[in-house]
């Protein structure tokens, strides 16, 4: 909510405040006993919308679309009930004053430019509850039994997070990593993720898993990058193992197109699976963390073969490899700043934005795309959003007008401003369609004779019609195997041989829009210049 909104706001409660104490004589009326019970109704509508206020503001703080829409309809349910109490005999104005005095110091919090006297930032963040866990002598977390674990671990308002995990020593140095040379990849992640958030979501929070949880997942597997791939086979944001993911939904979808890197279809494959581990090992995170690294059989054995026990019990800790037994704090660490920046002194970057649906007015590449956009506010500029909201398209790949791509209101925005026509959308064609083989200067070498007008002899192939040479066929265009190397991609390969890329795809039984080929795959080089 903007300043200006804020102070209209409080500008209509004092107004409404009025009109409400100028009905004071009716409240010592007697009232009936239907009148009580709508003074009653009204009363729980008020709490009702109060409630849907505070959520609301929480969602805007955590840049979740929802927010803006939710805390606008909670303000009006309340200047309804507000007319209604006006209307209604005996209604107590003080007692809705009272949550209107609540709401007005919560609307000026929200729009506090968070700066102090001396411009030292003292903004509140909305999931920091001011323990400093910073602090010499900390305790961890005391140890919670399984039976409570449980009872706390769908519960994640504000810090409950806390509660479900050991705050020690690993978890500790994991902040550490994260705070330092592997600072730059945390704040990567969180762009990512915050640009990923109403695709990979949703299922967690039908399923009521944390989401600082899903952020330590998807910071640690792959730093947001839907397209990254590990030596082991794993594939996308949540690094899925092939057979695994079938498990859960994902893999090769009929058109060439693994939807392991789908952002969407991993999030809802990883809610699945974590609810699946949470209910095999009594809700413990440790462990189901140590599963989904370490393998989910081993995780099970460990967990029944030491019941009760934690995973940081010397003899669980020492079942599993070195590997889990990094990744699991690792995780927690990132979680963990993910709700508690403000007390380390980090500070996340602002992305506001709204999901959106771009459709291309023209032929275009994810490159073409990166170029024409520009920067508009941010470090990286906008590939990484695009290829992570679209992973189906190589970034070099032409996609045809009409496609709707997946993108943001910035870029739609954007897009329309600088893309459709115009100067940095031809700089932008020029630039992708720029072939480096085009700045090589032939000249003839000395000694060379230069060949004038030939003057045509007897016995050259004539036409029948006009009598006149007959004009010389170019030679037939000689195919050719090409062995994939590792990083090439289809897209690649056509630049280099100046092949036609749908010909090439076509010739080979590739199918589009993805293209996708393997390193040791055999193609033929048909429709190649070169």
């Amino acid at each position: 909510m903007s300043v200006s909104k804020s102070c209209l706001l409080v500008g209509s409660l004092s107004i409404l405040a009025l009109s409400l104490l100028s009905t004071a004589p009716a409240w010592a009326q007697r009232v009936s006993a239907r009148d009580q019970a709508a003074i009653e109704g009204l009363n729980t509508r008020m709490a009702a919308a109060e409630k849907r206020y505070r959520d609301g503001l929480r969602l805007v703080a955590n840049s979740d679309v929802k927010g803006k829409a939710e805390t606008d309809a909670a303000l009006e349910d309340m200047e309804d009930v507000l007319d209604a109490c006006y209307k209604q005999r005996g209604c107590q104005a003080h007692t809705l004053l009272a949550t209107y005095k609540r709401l007005l110091k919560d609307t000026v919090d929200a729009n506090d430019d968070g700066m102090g006297d001396e411009g030292e930032d003292v903004s509140v963040d909305p999931f920091d509850d001011g323990s400093d866990h910073t602090q010499a002598g900390a305790q961890a977390a005391p140890q919670i039994p399984e039976a409570e674990r449980a009872a706390y671990l769908l519960n994640d308002q504000r810090h409950a997070f806390d509660k479900m995990v050991e705050y020690n020593p690993a978890v500790q140095a994991g902040i550490r990593r994260w705070l330092t040379d592997m600072r730059p990849a945390l704040i990567t992640s969180y762009e990512n993720y915050q640009n990923m958030r109403a695709e990979m979501y949703p299922d967690w929070e039908r399923s009521k898993l944390p989401e600082a949880l899903l952020f330590g997942i998807m910071a640690k597997e792959s730093n947001g990058r839907v397209h990254a791939t590990s030596r082991a086979g794993a594939a996308g944001p949540l690094q899925f193992m092939y057979h695994t993911g079938r498990r859960f939904g994902l893999g090769p979808d009929g058109t060439g197109f693994d939807t392991r890197y789908d952002p969407g279809s991993a999030g809802e494959a990883s809610a699945a699976y974590m609810n699946e581990r949470m209910r095999e090992l009594n809700n413990n995170i440790e462990f189901a963390l140590a599963a989904y690294n370490g393998g989910e059989g081993r995780a099970g054995r460990v967990y029944r073969q030491y019941p009760g026990r934690s995973f940081w019990d010397d003899v669980v800790y020492a079942q599993f490899p070195g590997e889990t037994r990094d990744y699991v704090p690792m995780v927690i660490a990132a979680a963990w700043l993910f709700l508690h920046p403000k007390q380390y002194g980090l500070e996340f970057p602002k992305v506001n934005v709204q999901p959106a649906t771009l459709r291309l007015s023209r032929d275009s590449s994810i490159y073409e795309l990166t170029i024409c956009l520009g920067n508009g506010g941010t470090r990286d500029g906008f590939m990484r959003t695009l290829r992570n909201l679209n992973p189906r398209y190589e970034a070099e790949a032409w996609i045809s007008a009409g496609t709707s791509l997946r993108a943001n209101n910035k870029i739609v925005a954007l897009y329309n401003r600088y893309c459709v026509s115009g100067p940095r959308a031809d700089l932008a064609r020029t630039l992708v369609r720029a072939d480096p083989n085009a700045a090589i200067k032939r000249s003839a070498l000395p000694g060379v004779v230069a060949v004038g007008d030939v003057t045509p002899v007897e016995g050259v192939p004539t036409t029948v019609a006009t009598g006149d040479p007959k004009p010389a066929q170019p030679k037939a265009k000689q195919a050719r195997d090409y062995r994939v190397a590792k990083g090439d991609t289809l897209g690649r390969i056509s630049q280099r041989y100046q092949c036609d890329l749908k010909q090439l795809a076509k010739s080979n039984g590739i199918k589009g829009p993805a293209y996708n080929v393997k390193p040791g795959q055999q193609i033929t080089l048909t429709s190649c210049r070169k």
